[in-house]
């Protein structure tokens, strides 16, 4: 492990125990903790960088204060262009800001545009209010405009301040505005959640030894046989995996620990957004409770879902649920696969100007469409025993396309990405160009595209696995 991940996992590990502590603290003795260490956590890590994130914070509150009706626009020109800024300081002979310092800007840049939409959903709610004069009904809305003491409590809150997982404003004031914080469940959902990270952690330090990703830069990689070349990309993807799975299951545990999204599992939560309904709390105490406004991470389902379209639902889902509610609707397109790619564009912009992620990232459109016309022009025309057969190739060509996307997430560079993808003949781009012509060429693929225009890349729909799908029917 490098250093870094070290220090990571060392956050992590702290955060837990810390979270059991502040259930016992009241509502502003609660805020005022978790932004004292948050900000010492960043202070302590980013040193001189953490001045990036504060004015990141100041300069979204001025937006807030000064044009509510712009903001969410603003925001997210402002934040957005803060970043390329951000990444390019050494143009500018400031100093290269640590890994660290991106991780706390990253999650920073999700939390103020959210910020920014939630604060001008509550004033255009509130003049709705005035001129109904009824009760709005927004689902889970702010009660009153944050001060800058609020934002920047949110900003630094200690919770997932360098690993996610992202979530609202209002889902951090529900944690503050807890009325029993101690009743809620705490052991249990925890160590459910922290049970498998030794697993997931010894995959990783095994697999990436025996797989390490310099490998594949070298010229005795490209001496290698066909097939190896193409099974290095599977082991550098579980590798990929088997990281943020720990990371991820580690710091939902930090939330859980805390209380932090933890609502009655009749407010059926979202992961990122929080409750979907209105619900009042049951009288005799005998609710139920889940973590779901927090999960960032369905292990599970991200290995056995059967396409590809789903298997980003199941990755970084608070994130996920950002794309889908802050990008994918202010597409600047209609159809289905132009905004799923505008939508991956600006996911691949947010995670840094590397080459190989807008590499990664726009093969994704690519093997929607794929998948789409196959599914029209094949899969439809099956029956039950055709389609379960189907699913099974659908699902072992939906992880190669992850494996062959994960090489340029990793390589970064365009060069690395290119020559890797080259050593195994651009496979997936090859077969996702077959596959979307034969759909083409069996007069599938119009059908399922105007279909496909009424999915988003990151909807609510539950999908099923691989084995759920045994001799069932799909949509």
């Amino acid at each position: 492990m490098s250093p870094e991940e070290l220090v990571y996992l060392g956050v992590l590990a702290a955060s837990i125990p810390a979270g059991f502590l502040f259930r016992y603290l009241s509502s502003s003795a609660k805020q005022t903790a978790a932004l004292f260490l948050g900000l010492s956590i960043t202070i302590a890590l980013c040193h001189i960088h953490t001045l990036h994130s504060l004015v990141t914070v100041v300069g979204t509150w001025i937006i807030i204060k000064s044009s509510w009706r712009h903001a969410p626009a603003l925001s997210l020109s402002w934040t957005f262009l803060y970043l390329l800024f951000f990444r390019l300081v050494t143009w500018f002979n400031l100093p290269q800001p640590t890994p660290f310092a991106n991780a706390v800007q990253l999650l920073l840049t999700l939390k103020m545009v959210s910020l920014a939409n939630e604060v001008h959903s509550f004033h255009v709610e509130k003049k709705r209010d005035v001129s109904a004069f009824a009760k709005s009904p927004v689902i889970g809305g702010l009660s009153q405009e944050p001060s800058l003491y609020d934002i920047l409590s949110y900003s630094y809150c200690y919770v997932g301040i360098m690993t996610g997982p992202f979530f609202r404003f209002q889902t951090y004031v529900d944690w503050l505005e807890q009325p029993r914080p101690l009743a809620l469940p705490s052991w249990e959902p925890c160590l459910q959640r922290l049970k498998m990270i030794p697993v997931f952690g010894a995959f990783f330090l095994a697999v990436n030894h025996y797989f390490p990703l310099s490998y594949v830069r070298t010229d005795e990689f490209l001496d290698q046989n066909f097939f190896f070349r193409l099974f290095y990309m599977v082991a550098v993807f579980f590798v990929f995996r088997m990281r943020f799975y720990a990371a991820w299951c580690g710091a939902e545990a930090g939330c859980i620990s805390a209380g932090l999204g933890c609502y009655p599992e009749k407010a059926l939560s979202k992961p990122g957004g929080g409750p979907t309904v209105n619900y009042n709390p049951d009288p005799t105490g005998e609710e139920k409770y889940d973590f779901k406004t927090i999960q960032n991470i369905d292990c599970y389902n991200t290995d056995f879902c059967v396409k590809v379209r789903h298997g980003m639902r199941y990755w970084n889902m608070t994130v996920q649920w950002w794309l889908h509610h802050y990008i994918y609707p202010n597409a600047p397109f209609k159809s289905y696969a132009l905004r799923a790619g505008w939508t991956m564009l600006i996911s691949a912009y947010w995670h840094g100007l590397h080459a190989g992620y807008y590499l990664s990232f726009l093969t994704i459109p690519l093997c929607i469409a794929a998948e789409s016309a196959m599914e029209s022009a094949v899969r439809a025309k099956l029956g039950p025993s055709g389609q379960n057969v189907f699913d099974w190739i659908h699902w072992f060509l939906k992880m190669r396309a992850y494996d062959y996307m994960c090489m340029g997430f990793v390589l970064l560079k365009a060069s690395d990405t290119i020559n890797y993808w080259m050593s195994i003949y651009f496979t997936i781009h090859v077969v996702a160009v077959g596959c979307l012509l034969v759909g083409r060429v069996l007069k599938g693929g119009r059908r399922e595209g105007r279909k496909g225009e009424k999915e988003q890349p990151s909807g609510e729909e539950n999908t099923g696995n691989v084995k759920e799908k045994s001799g069932q029917k799909t949509e």
